[in-house]
């Protein structure tokens, strides 16, 4: 494992997807943001069958940054109980993932 997942979750907006790249990124927890969308989603909420259109919103970031990042999405994502998501980076290239791994390095206390 290299240590870099991306994360991932979705809104009913592009606007609200802009606002929480933004505060992630801002705030050092993700090197970065990529909004893809609108994208189609067929789901079970509530006991009911739904579909709609979504932004999905795919972060990059250090593993140990996800806690941090997914109580950042839980306490700032406009649904009660939003898809976080984060899958391990299994290989990418050394310059990219030297860059994730330095842009969201942790401030020294």
């Amino acid at each position: 494992m290299t240590g870099y997942v991306q994360v991932s979750t979705a809104t009913e907006t592009r606007e609200q997807a802009v606002d929480l790249a933004k505060s992630l990124v801002t705030a050092k927890l993700a090197a970065g943001a990529q909004i893809v969308g609108p994208v189609t989603s067929v789901f079970w909420h509530l006991g009911e069958f739904g579909a709609g259109q979504e932004w999905q919103l795919l972060l990059k970031a250090r593993a140990d940054r996800y806690p941090q990042i997914e109580a950042h999405l839980v306490e700032h994502h406009p649904w009660t109980n939003p898809e976080v998501v984060a899958t391990a980076i299994v290989a990418g290239s050394p310059d990219y993932l030297r860059w994730i791994g330095t842009t969201t390095e942790p401030d020294p206390a």
